[in-house]
């Protein structure tokens, strides 16, 4: 019997403000561009740059070196509180229409 591949729960979305936690690009902040939730990695704007070598095409007709970001693992982000500005944890809850939506841990603020 084969084991059963799970895609992590990600509590992090597209658009989101996050700031990076650890390594080379620790203490810049973004907006996240993209979700790669089997991969558990995100790309945040302007965040983690790497260099990429292109050769001359249509889009680029001299070519050359084009800074690109880099997809992060998600555990080196956290997401920003819209009210204090810190970073914080998600959590969940159930709002008064009785839809579930995601609240900083630390102000109790609905995260849009």
């Amino acid at each position: 019997m084969k084991n059963k591949v799970t895609t992590p729960k990600v509590k992090i979305r597209k658009g989101d403000l996050v700031k990076v936690i650890a390594g080379d690009s620790k203490g810049q902040q973004g907006t996240v561009l993209s979700v790669l939730a089997t991969k558990s990695r995100i790309l945040v704007e302007g965040v983690n740059l790497v260099s990429k070598h292109t050769k001359p095409n249509a889009a680029t007709p001299n070519g050359g070196i084009i800074k690109k970001e880099a997809a992060l693992h998600i555990s080196n982000v956290a997401l920003i509180d819209p009210k204090s500005g810190n970073i914080t944890r998600v959590g969940r809850k159930l709002n008064a229409d009785g839809k579930l939506v995601r609240v900083s841990k630390k102000s109790g603020e609905e995260i849009k």
